[in-house]
């Protein structure tokens, strides 16, 4: 695997990383090989040091640096909540135009086996924007047509599967989303477009350079598995460069 590196300067490194990866070695995933951590140090011939996680479904901007010192500062901008983060889904369902996600989540162990410090919900807010709907011939569920949406997800905080799990709450949950999501939605998603990942991608992240506080801004477009998807429902002139 030869990853693809969006930003690389003498303290920060930025990859696309595909779905399916997982940032680094997971209790719960044992019979994984393979880590972006790993494939990124053996790339580049030195030591990574991410500083976010991505689920190991979600595809796109993944930032390491690349000492000790460099990761404490960015990690910092990320629990602070001073970095912009905006990713891409496909939803069940036709949610709002625009809104505001703001629920509270409670701990959970992600799939590294991380858990929070705290047994009381945590705030967390999203805000989305619904991009482009489609209406697929198939009933799903009650009704003899099935819908869907591209939407564009802000985290404003960074729970585990915030964004999963936000768009569960207002029932309109991520395609592909095997935890959180609807398994007909997901199977129908297989069987019309040969789609097996989760559909979320982080296409956009914004923090400052811990050198001198410049404003950095990162962008990728949906990988191609992604990108096929969106074709095929008729929203390519929706994706986001």
């Amino acid at each position: 695997m030869t990853l693809k590196v969006l930003y690389r300067d003498d303290r920060l490194v930025a990859i696309d990383k595909p779905t399916g990866l997982l940032v680094h070695r997971s209790d719960l995933d044992r019979h994984e090989t393979r880590f972006a951590v790993q494939e990124l140090r053996d790339q580049i011939g030195r030591a990574v040091w991410p500083v976010h996680r991505l689920d190991k479904g979600t595809s796109g901007i993944l930032l390491f640096a690349l000492d000790a010192e460099t990761a404490g500062l960015l990690g910092g901008q990320f629990e602070r909540g001073e970095v912009a983060k905006q990713y891409l889904a496909v939803v069940r369902g036709l949610p709002d135009l625009e809104g505001k996600i703001d629920h509270p989540l409670g701990r959970m162990s992600d799939e590294y086996g991380y858990r929070s410090n705290s047994d009381l919900p945590q705030p967390a807010v999203t805000r989305y924007r619904r991009l482009a709907t489609a209406e697929l011939p198939h009933r799903v569920d009650l009704y003899p047509t099935s819908r869907y949406a591209l939407v564009e997800l802000a985290p404003l905080s960074g729970r585990r599967h915030q964004l999963r799990r936000h768009m569960k709450h207002i029932a309109h949950p991520i395609i592909g989303d095997a935890t959180h999501g609807k398994g007909r939605h997901n199977r129908l998603f297989q069987e019309l477009f040969g789609c097996h990942r989760l559909l979320l991608a982080a296409i956009r992240l914004g923090f400052r350079h811990p050198d001198d506080g410049r404003a950095v801004v990162l962008s990728a477009p949906p990988s191609p598995d992604f990108t096929d998807c969106i074709r095929q429902l008729g929203w390519e002139n929706q994706i986001l460069a």
